[in-house]
């Protein structure tokens, strides 16, 4: 089947290496690099630029894909028409999977070679695969169904997604763990030498089986990783975009509990024979060719220890202001704000609203060779140019208001303390302010007006948080819409909340699903702001330790848009839909 294929002339530098080693005979064929110029996709400039950077080793095609010149679909395309293949969408509905045979196929050929078999027809049967070199892999399909092969091209992680549903993450991995060891037992209930499980975390397979859970977190864009032990099953959730998915498991897995655990400890230079208590740490990956944090949390539950894994790649925090989802007059104001030489913003939410992502914002752009930076954080999350970051240490007495009293002898012009919690971390911010810094910190409110409230309730006296505070922004986060399959719809009036004003006829948006999205209708988040200026009447009211209502009232009527009020504002620009909104602010 293969030798009566079209062959193509490829380029010197290892553009289309079959992965036996050996070059396609050269058949007066366009190349793989001509293609992707000719369609607009590459410049010759960057083509040699790939071509500089593939190794003995290495295939031209992988290699733009991992630059991120283009896309691995742009790139499937190229290989289409270099080889005749056909190129599917293993998402649309008009795809029909083969699950008697895949299912019958030996896991290891389906994990190694990323083969996923379609529909037949006349004799033969289509595989769908990542890669159209394998030759021994389609052999070897051949013979095991009797059927000629014909591969077409489709995205890794679209075949990745299928095998994981049918078949569970690491099939392969876990069943030869099993397999090789039939006694095998569930770790949690045994009391087994801590040498012993040690050894085992550190089999070459667990390794590869955390690896691959860490792997697709990442692939997938999670936020964090839930490892949760049941009685007869081991959860493994991911969080992306805000909502915990629950990702396919093998049910074996609930046997390599305590190894897949003990592995991750080692990682995180954690005790593996502390089942008792709760265990924090941390270690460092390097994947996709950047350096990835996770910090780790360990607790003892009912039936094992459950794992939450915090994935901080720098690369999603590093964002501009602009990106945050400021609407245009309300960035102006908070730019004006956070350039000012003395003051406080206080940032509210609570957990997982984004509020160290807009610090971190914040400082960016406001950094410079001119500024001192200290920022005093529990923990530092990402490391910042340019600035001087402080980890809260509790242990040793280094705490909050300890690390800011230290900073006021290094001379700063801005400081960020991760969370006022009390009265002596809140004096000392306000202190500073008073003398020549700006600070920048975080409250647990629920919106900007209780924040005045909330630091009276501390303790701090009011004419001091009248003196001190600029500006307070509250916060929560929305998904944004699918840009690939957005589409504007009439809601149904009995679906839409009062206060949205829906008009008769009105349309808005929402996402129908597509492979960009893995059918979710969202891919990211953006912020929806309540931002507050303090002026005069707001000052006074805080004087007269006016309650948070009074406050709403004065800063409304001096342009203050509510969180609610901006959702729906991003809600009409087609940027979120109105569940989001009203799953993140109250009505």
């Amino acid at each position: 089947m293969w030798d009566q294929m079209p062959r193509a002339t490829v380029d010197p530098s290892v553009v289309d290496r079959p992965t036996n080693g050996k070059q396609p005979a050269k058949g007066g064929f366009v190349n793989l690099g001509q293609i992707l110029i000719d369609g607009s996709v590459l410049t010759q400039d960057q083509l040699d630029a790939a071509n500089q950077k593939c190794g003995p080793n290495d295939r031209l095609d992988q290699v733009i894909v991992r630059m991120g010149m283009c896309s691995e679909t742009a790139v499937l395309e190229a290989l289409g028409k270099l080889h005749h293949f056909d190129v599917v969408d293993l998402t649309s509905a008009d795809v029909n999977i083969d699950l008697d045979t895949m299912k019958r196929m030996p896991s290891k050929l389906l994990h190694r070679a990323k083969l996923i078999p379609l529909n037949r027809e006349n004799g033969s049967i289509r595989v769908a695969t990542r890669d159209p070199y394998q030759i021994y892999a389609f052999d070897e399909l051949r013979m095991m169904t009797g059927l000629d092969v014909k591969p077409v091209l489709a995205r890794e992680n679209e075949i990745n997604e299928i095998i994981n549903k049918h078949l569970g993450l690491g099939r392969d991995t876990i069943s030869q763990l099993v397999d090789e060891d039939e006694d095998l037992k569930v770790m949690s209930d045994m009391a087994d030498a801590d040498s012993d499980l040690a050894e085992m975390a550190q089999d070459a397979s667990v390794v590869k089986l955390v690896n691959e859970i860490l792997l697709e977190a990442i692939n997938e864009r999670a936020s964090d990783i839930h490892i949760e032990p049941y009685e007869h099953d081991l959860s493994v959730r991911y969080r992306v975009d805000g909502v915990l998915r629950p990702t396919n498991v093998p049910p074996e897995i609930r046997k390599l509990q305590a190894a897949i655990i003990s592995r991750i400890k080692i990682l995180s230079n954690l005790n593996i024979a502390e089942r008792r208590l709760p265990q924090d740490g941390s270690f460092k990956i390097k994947a996709h060719g950047r350096e990835i944090d996770l910090r780790v949390s360990i607790i003892p539950m009912l039936h094992g220890e459950g794992v939450v894994m915090r994935i901080l790649d720098k690369q999603s925090i590093l964002l501009t202001l602009e990106d945050l989802g400021f609407d245009e007059e309300m960035l102006k104001g908070y730019r004006h704000v956070i350039t000012q030489p003395h003051g406080i913003l206080l940032v509210t939410g609570p957990t997982g609203s984004g509020k160290t992502t807009s610090l971190y914002a914040s400082l960016n752009s406001i950094v410079s060779p001119e500024l001192k930076v200290l920022t005093v954080e529990d923990p530092v999350e990402y490391n910042l140019e340019s600035i001087n970051q402080v980890n809260v240490n509790n242990k040793a007495g280094l705490t909050f208001a300890q690390g800011m009293r230290a900073f006021l002898r290094h001379d700063p012009d801005v400081i960020m303390v991760g969370e006022i919690r009390d009265k002596e971390t809140a004096e000392i911010a306000v202190q500073a302010s008073l003398t020549g810094h700006f600070v920048f910190s975080t409250l647990h409110t629920n919106d900007a007006p209780s924040a005045t409230t909330r630091m009276l309730d501390m303790g701090v006296e009011p004419f001091l948080v009248a003196s001190s505070v600029e500006a307070i922004l509250a916060q929560r986060l929305v998904r944004t819409i699918c840009k690939h399959c957005k589409e504007a719809y009439e809601p149904d009036p009995l679906d839409v909340p009062p206060d949205f004003n829906l008009k008769p006829g009105q349309k808005v948006f929402r996402g129908k699903g597509c492979r960009d999205c893995r059918n979710s209708g969202f891919s990211g988040r953006k912020g929806i702001f309540e931002f507050m200026k303090m002026n005069d009447e707001i000052r006074e009211l805080v004087l007269e330790r006016a309650s948070a209502g009074k406050i709403k009232k004065v800063a409304l009527n001096s342009g203050m848009v509510m969180l609610r009020d901006d959702g729906w504002n991003k809600v009409r620009a087609g940027v979120t839909t109105i569940s989001e909104v009203v799953r993140a602010t109250k009505g």
